[in-house]
């Protein structure tokens, strides 16, 4: 049963898909060429799923770390005969200044392991297993390495020790100080030729290009100024590495089926972009990154939702990295489940959803980055155009909501207040966007929206405003009413808002849940930490800078010692919970950060 815990675990990404290996060296994760591809190892999700193991024969002290201003893992292993760093990463590519980041990956992950002090016995487990643990290849030894060929995938593993051939690739092989070992791993699929082995230069070489690739872009694009500096500019790297770049695709996390409670079944496939998602993560990335390619977004959205709004349909919620619209959901039976908690799912059933809440979160990113949507194509304009005309007549509607509650259609305040935003920015956007004549008509659609949050979102029995109209249920999505500016944050009404959901929707350590009403779904789940951070945000706003402090600092103790945060939080323990790691997580981590400071009146540029 796979149950390394989910806090051991680190990303690598190459921008175009991601690995996961955990503290001991193992790599139990690992989608080629896209995140959203089937799995080459997914022993994350079951003992049989593939890995690829490189780690000290004695027992060690295990530290860790990224690489400054960098992607780039180092692990340091220290036993009684010496000490060893392995450096794990994904080849981005060569380090040109006259590209961006990962625009010519080659698809390889890379590992070497080097002596630092006395001597040091290793070894290593290669175990492939395509499409999800179905495949075991068919493995071949060549000059330098090993081809494994299964299904459509071709595999060309590199190693410099050698190996003994059986259901997986193993070695033994001691390093004294100052030797060094490189590993890589090529993928191509069935109808490519067979690349050549690297060479101990080439992968050396490679690692070193990672390094000095993730830093270049980290001194060009990362000038935050401000609390916690750390912590943001690495949230926004991991922000940068879910980003899919040949689209411009943001996925909101790169695994699947990690479970919102250890043996549950709200396990869920997150390897897509959410416009939702992919919109927050731009916003965050304007403070963490200072993106300068935000049209990108805009254009791979114009095109995957092609003429969808333009026939009188809803803004598809998500779509496939690519821009693919079908992602329906299915189930992998002959996966046991992250610490048995089944079904493991790929796909993701709310891509046909209806949730009216995405048209306020792409006009936020639009308005955010205005000054670079001056030389929008005429097609994209008319999409955004479309969501602001979207919002205008459809906001009266029911829906599924931002939390994608697979029960009866309901009129979700969250929503409503979001489109609220979608007229509010359209207005602002309204000359850029080439649509002045609409800004009357919008306007009115607006003051409509609001008198109908005020009048119907607003509960005297809970004294807050709630999850939807009518209802007295708390639920965490409210607390973004004076984020986004709907009400002055001297409101009696949202601090009354802030206090009840701080005092009646926390768990015993002060972990924010998303909701505790019935969402018609089995099982529990966990604390959100994206709610937490929400929660810092608006106590920062009215004020509150102490409360916010506190709030966040409890939100990022949960970060493990790599600083990557999962969607949630165990509230029976501190085990993380939920895909990882989870962009909602970062992006809250980061605003959070922003609006303390500006509170605080620290300068942040």
């Amino acid at each position: 049963m796979a149950s390394q815990e989910i806090a051991d675990y680190a990303l690598l990404s190459d921008c175009r898909s991601a690995a996961l290996v955990s503290r001991d060296g193992s790599v139990d994760w690992l989608c080629f060429p896209r995140f959203d591809s089937p799995a080459v190892f997914a022993g994350l999700l079951d003992d049989d799923g593939g890995h690829w193991f490189l780690r000290p024969v004695d027992e060690a002290s295990i530290e860790r770390r990224y690489l400054d201003r960098s992607m780039a893992l180092e692990t340091t292993y220290r036993t009684a005969t010496g000490e060893a760093v392995v450096l794990d990463a994904m080849s981005i590519g060569p380090n040109t200044p006259d590209h961006d980041l990962a625009a010519q990956s080659p698809g390889v992950l890379l590992r070497q392991v080097t002596c630092t002090k006395g001597s040091i016995a290793f070894t290593m487990d290669y175990a492939p297993r395509p499409e999800y643990g179905l495949i075991h290849p068919l493995l071949h030894a060549v000059d330098g390495g090993v081809v494994a060929r299964g299904g459509a995938d071709i595999l060309v593993f590199s190693s410099p020790a050698e190996v003994k051939l059986g259901e997986s690739v193993t070695a033994e092989f001691e390093l004294s100080s100052g030797q060094s070992h490189g590993f890589a791993l090529q993928h191509r699929t069935s109808s490519q030729a067979v690349p050549d082995v690297w060479s101990s230069s080439e992968i050396a070489e490679g690692l070193n290009d990672v390094i000095a690739n993730w830093q270049r872009w980290s001194t060009e694009r990362q000038n935050y100024d401000g609390p916690w500096p750390d912590l943001v500019t690495h949230s926004g790297r991991v922000l940068h590495a879910l980003s899919y770049q040949p689209t411009g695709a943001i996925v909101a996390a790169p695994t699947t089926s990690l479970p919102e409670t250890v043996g549950g079944s709200r396990n869920w496939d997150y390897r897509y972009t959410w416009v939702r998602d992919a919109s927050l993560t731009l916003e965050a990335l304007w403070i963490a990154a200072c993106p300068d390619d935000a049209s990108n977004f805009f254009t791979f959205l114009t095109n995957a939702a092609a003429t969808s709004m333009l026939r009188g349909n809803d803004l598809p919620i998500m779509f496939g990295v690519g821009g693919e619209r079908d992602l329906s959901e299915r189930s992998l039976p002959h996966l046991r489940g992250w610490r048995d908690s089944t079904p493991v799912r790929v796909g993701n059933g709310a891509w046909n959803q209806r949730q009216l809440d995405v048209y306020g979160e792409l006009l936020g990113a639009a308005h955010r980055f205005q000054d670079q949507l001056g030389d929008l194509d005429t097609e994209t304009q008319e999409f955004l155009v479309s969501a602001v005309e979207a919002a205008t007549t459809r906001w009266t509607e029911s829906d599924q909501g931002i939390w994608e509650i697979r029960g009866e259609p309901r009129h979700y305040l969250y929503s409503k207040l979001m489109c609220w935003v979608a007229l509010d920015r359209g207005i602002e956007l309204a000359e850029i966007l080439e649509a002045k004549a609409r800004i009357p008509e919008w306007k009115a659609a607006r003051e409509e929206i609001a008198t109908a949050i005020l009048d119907q979102g607003w509960s005297d029995t809970a004294q807050a405003f709630t999850q939807s109209f009518g209802s007295d249920h708390l639920d965490a999505s409210v607390l973004m009413l004076p984020i986004v500016g709907f009400l002055p944050v001297d409101d009696p009404r949202v601090r009354a808002t802030i206090d009840a959901i701080a005092e009646r929707l926390t768990d015993d350590h002060g972990l924010v849940f998303r909701y505790l009403a019935e969402d018609g779904l089995e099982g529990e789940e966990g604390t959100f930490l994206l709610c937490t951070f929400w929660l810092a945000q608006a106590q920062a706003l009215i004020g509150e800078t102490r409360r916010a402090r506190e709030t966040f600092e409890l939100a990022i103790s949960y970060a493990n010692d790599v600083g990557l945060l999962a969607e949630e939080v165990d509230p029976a323990g501190a085990d993380l919970l939920g895909n990882f790691p989870q962009a909602f997580s970062h992006i809250g981590l980061i605003n959070a950060a922003w609006a303390i400071s500006q509170a605080e009146g620290v300068s942040v540029a």
